[in-house]
């Protein structure tokens, strides 16, 4: 556990947190398995207040739900928008499915790890980006293809458009502000 991570363990879920996910559960029965049905968007929850989800949150949320925490942990690993350490402010998922890879999908992630001297898996040093691959995206037709902050979706990219990209989320952030 890095000391960052165990620092963020030691406080317990904010009133304010607990009131967010008392609202996620409510739209479920309250009988049976139904307050589980919340468990992804209490780790969403806790992925936007804090930037990933630890194993200490995932066991109070396992708690709050009445879920054994292995099953939040399931959830959490199976799905690869919910970061399980920091990432950067820029979180690039490369998608490397075959459609994708037939379509230049290896080209555009070798460049984009040229280009930020980072490997697949990695954050670099500034903390601006980290380089994730995924599964597929959903646009096969529209490949090489990535999403940015599990949010946005560009599709066709080019070594040119990685590079307008790259440079445009670099030049989004005040100096300082990194």
């Amino acid at each position: 556990m890095t000391p960052d991570t165990n620092h963020r363990e030691q406080a317990s879920l904010s009133e304010a947190t607990l009131a967010r996910f008392a609202r996620e559960v409510a739209k479920y029965p309250s009988n049976g398995p139904g307050r589980q049905s919340a468990v992804m968007a209490c780790l969403a929850i806790v992925q936007q207040e804090e930037g990933f989800i630890s194993e200490g949150r995932e066991r109070e949320i396992a708690a709050y739900l009445g879920m054994a925490p292995i099953a939040v942990h399931e959830v959490t690993t199976f799905y690869n928008m919910y970061n399980q350490r920091p990432v950067g402010k820029f979180k690039l998922n490369v998608c490397t499915n075959l459609p994708c890879q037939l379509r230049d999908g290896a080209a555009a992630l070798a460049h984009l790890e040229k280009k930020l001297g980072i490997q697949m898996g990695e954050t670099t040093p500034d903390g601006m980006f980290t380089l994730q691959q995924s599964e597929c995206l959903g646009a096969c037709a529209d490949s090489p293809v990535m999403l940015v902050n599990d949010r946005t979706m560009c599709s066709f990219m080019s070594s040119d458009k990685l590079d307008q990209l790259i440079d445009g989320l670099r030049n989004s952030t005040p100096k300082g502000a990194q």
